[in-house]
């Protein structure tokens, strides 16, 4: 997603009324439950009654104590401040306002949370690299390959864009004109592969930093402003979207379109539920083409309508009113944004769960504030959000021998739309390449981002030549790359065939297509791939657990560990043009 306010000030856009406040991180910092009935500021999200116009709602809020901070009216829901303890049960008694939840928590005082990275950065397998494969590609240590087969510098360490046809579909087309929005942790914008790309006025940033969970504010207000990203992780997606074509670094799916920042996410990686629609409703009031969502929404992995929905584990009154107002309003917002001509395309998940199995294990919801988590097993009637809102193109992740992931999710029966490169660290076992990154993607990464996880000397020089790249070539400045995994990354794989698919149709037709015909280009068009024999993916020997075991049901046309099949560029824009 992704990824200058530092101003108190208010922004009206249509649909969309937001006033960022300096004091709106710290308030929303402080501890839930007992310090909130001593009168501790704290901000909640309440959600209109089903036909109640939004100027009556406002008069509630107001009336019983609270500040409105943002209003997403597309969808009616609101970003609420308030120091008065029976705020929720004031306003709900008022009959304008169906439910009331707290927006944020205290997290813990460590920057960069695990819940959401860990496992795309393959942390738990560093310390014991052996180099090796590729790495003796780092022209001792600086990063920058001595041989250049490819347009860009690293485009021989791009398998994954010769995986989705990505080159032959560059002969038609690059991409230009089609707006790309990355909701996520912020854009670097000073990337140089990104920077000819990145369009600053239609770029927002809907979140203010949260000392407790985010570390210190780079900002007096703590609202950062929209061309930078201190997280990381969408930097590195916007790059597999668009880096430029440029001779220097990689190569984006769609080199030529332009990417807008629409930040909902924390630096932390945390994503809640306000931020998280306001960005999908401003995707749409912005006119974005297509938005990138490799995320879920903060704090429940599963959304549930009802207690009925919870196979094991306890939940209480509270819990299914904030599951049950977090599904509708991401549903909300996603309709709003598909009825607004806005394609979305969001990670199917890192749990290695099947999503087509009746019931759903849950080790970690509600995963804020830490230490409250319940072990619980709900219905499939319970959705991952936004990936499994109707209509979004959800992504199961590939490694470089083009099989699933062990760390991906899968499912059948329609739980899986199409499969895309997004690394796979421990692919190839019995080779000189198992464990090797260049098994990962490599994508753009802020300079700063990387410097604070130890990967780069004061001179600027790669500490950790094996997971991070640099290029210094073409009297540019410097650009990093990091090698990350996860379904985050076949993601934007699938966003940037997408934005060469509405390219090549805007050529083709004189028109726009629909997102529903998008979608029904990515689907038809990839590429069909059968399920192993035997069909049953073990993955004991690569040292993870038997409840990884993935069992792909379906033929080649379509199946839960490829869906549709691997996505494909040059067969999208074929089909786009026809």
């Amino acid at each position: 997603m992704r990824k200058v306010r530092t101003t108190v000030a208010a922004l009206l856009v249509a649909g969309t009324i937001a006033v960022p406040l300096a004091s709106a991180g710290a308030g929303a910092s402080n501890q839930q439950g007992a310090a909130a009935s001593t009168g501790a500021t704290q901000e909640l999200v309440v959600q209109y009654a089903d036909g109640v116009d939004a100027a009556s709602a406002r008069a509630a809020i107001e009336a019983a104590g609270g500040t409105i901070i943002r209003e997403v009216a597309a969808v009616g829901i609101a970003q609420v401040l308030t120091d008065r303890a029976d705020f929720a049960e004031a306003v709900k008694a008022s009959g304008t306002v169906k439910a009331a939840a707290r927006n944020h928590a205290v997290g813990t005082s460590r920057r960069g949370m695990a819940h959401r990275f860990a496992e795309e950065r393959a942390l738990e397998d560093r310390a014991s690299h052996a180099p090796g494969g590729g790495g003796a590609n780092n022209a001792g240590g600086v990063g920058v390959a001595p041989n250049k087969p490819g347009p860009e510098t690293f485009s021989h360490l791009q398998w994954d864009m010769d995986m989705i046809d990505a080159p032959e579909a560059h002969a038609t087309t690059k991409g230009g004109g089609v707006l790309v929005g990355i909701i996520d942790t912020g854009i670097d914008a000073s990337h140089p592969d990104l920077a000819a790309n990145f369009d600053d006025a239609l770029s927002e940033n809907f979140t203010t930093d949260i000392p407790a969970i985010d570390g210190l504010c780079e900002y007096e207000s703590c609202v950062d402003p929209a061309d930078v990203d201190h997280g990381g992780h969408g930097t590195h997606v916007a790059g597999t979207v668009a880096a430029d074509d440029d001779g220097f670094g990689i190569m984006g799916v769609a080199p030529d379109a332009t990417l807008v920042n629409l930040r909902a996410g924390q630096d932390s990686g945390y994503f809640f539920f306000a931020e998280t629609v306001a960005a999908i409703v401003g995707a749409a009031d912005k006119g974005i083409d297509v938005v990138n969502m490799s995320f879920y929404t903060d704090p429940w992995l599963y959304n549930c309508a009802s207690e009925a929905d919870y196979v094991e584990g306890d939940v209480t009154p509270e819990q299914i009113e904030e599951q049950a107002m977090i599904r509708e309003g991401i549903l909300d917002a996603v309709e709003y944004a598909q009825a607004n001509g806005v394609t979305l395309v969001s990670s199917a998940g890192n749990q290695a769960s099947d999503l087509a199995a009746p019931t759903r294990h849950d080790a970690s919801s509600p995963d804020y504030p830490p230490g409250l988590e319940v072990e619980r097993i709900v219905t499939r009637d319970c959705l991952d959000l936004p990936s499994e809102a109707p209509g979004v193109v959800q992504v199961s992740a590939l490694g470089p021998s083009g099989n699933k992931a062990d760390y991906s999710t899968y499912g059948a029966d329609g739980a899986i739309d199409v499969s895309a490169p997004g690394g796979w660290y421990r692919d190839h076992i019995g080779t000189r390449f198992y464990r090797q990154p260049e098994n990962m993607i490599l994508s753009t990464y802020p300079v700063q981002v990387a410097a604070e996880e130890g990967a780069v000397n004061p001179g600027g020089g790669l500490k950790d030549p094996h997971f991070y790249r640099r290029d210094c070539t073409q009297g540019k400045p410097c650009g990093y790359y990091q090698y990350l995994q996860g379904t985050s990354m076949a993601s934007p794989h699938v966003t940037g065939v997408a934005a060469l698919a509405i390219a090549a149709y805007r050529q083709a037709h004189g028109s726009d297509p629909t997102p529903d015909q998008v979608r029904q280009i990515l689907l038809g068009s990839a590429t069909d791939t059968a399920c192993p024999a035997p069909e049953d993916l073990v993955y004991t020997d690569e040292g993870r657990p038997e409840s990884w075991t993935a069992h792909c049901e379906g033929d080649a046309t379509y199946n839960g560990v490829y869906g549709e099949g691997i996505v494909s560029a040059a067969g999208a824009v074929a089909m786009a043009a026809g």
